[in-house]
């Protein structure tokens, strides 16, 4: 991402730092340039929690495993600029910041974003594009809605090669992934 864009993120981060302290359990991001409140109801909330604490008990509690972290990635062709701020993200082992400060999507090796009524078309559309540019190796995305998760990856070309939408109640077979664990989906809660 070039320093410019990182800039512009900053100057459209800075005055939503107010809000979201003032609107506790809303998260902003910026999707394709533009900005987008939502609420973490309950169910948003224990999900996450469930894959923090599988990737912590896979990787340790030293592992870096984020919620709601702020990473820029880098622009959809002809779009705007992109910071998300994912439910889960776990970094590669020696992953650094850069000189700003900032984590390097470079570093990103799984993100997972639960669905909100809302942002829902933002996660299966553009997020899951710049997750894809980005090279994200893993992209989880669990819908207490339907009832559902799904799992992209192998990026390719803006693109994920391979897409699997499992029920709650299935596993979520990440053995073959830099993860190499699985995520039980029997307790993720429906909403």
């Amino acid at each position: 991402m070039a320093d410019a864009d990182a800039h512009a993120l900053d100057e459209l981060f800075n005055p939503l730092t107010g809000l979201e302290d003032r609107f506790e359990g809303y998260k902003a991001e910026i999707v394709d340039g533009c900005v987008y409140m939502a609420p973490q109801r309950e169910a948003h909330w224990r999900t996450s929690r469930w894959i923090v604490r599988a990737v912590e008990d896979r990787f340790g509690m030293c592992a870096k495993v984020y919620s709601g972290v702020r990473i820029y990635l880098p622009s959809l062709p002809g779009g705007d600029l992109n910071g998300f701020a994912p439910d889960v993200m776990k970094l590669r082992d020696g992953a650094k910041k850069d000189d700003q400060g900032r984590w390097r999507h470079q570093d990103v090796e799984f993100v997972a974003e639960v669905i909100s009524k809302g942002t829902a078309v933002y996660d299966y559309g553009p997020k899951k594009e710049a997750y894809a540019l980005a090279e994200v190796p893993v992209y989880l995305i669990a819908d207490p809605y339907l009832g559902k998760a799904r799992v992209f990856t192998r990026p390719k070309d803006g693109d994920y090669v391979y897409d699997l939408s499992i029920t709650y109640g299935g596993d979520i077979d990440l053995t073959g992934t830099s993860l190499d664990l699985t995520l039980k989906t029997d307790e993720f809660p429906r909403d």
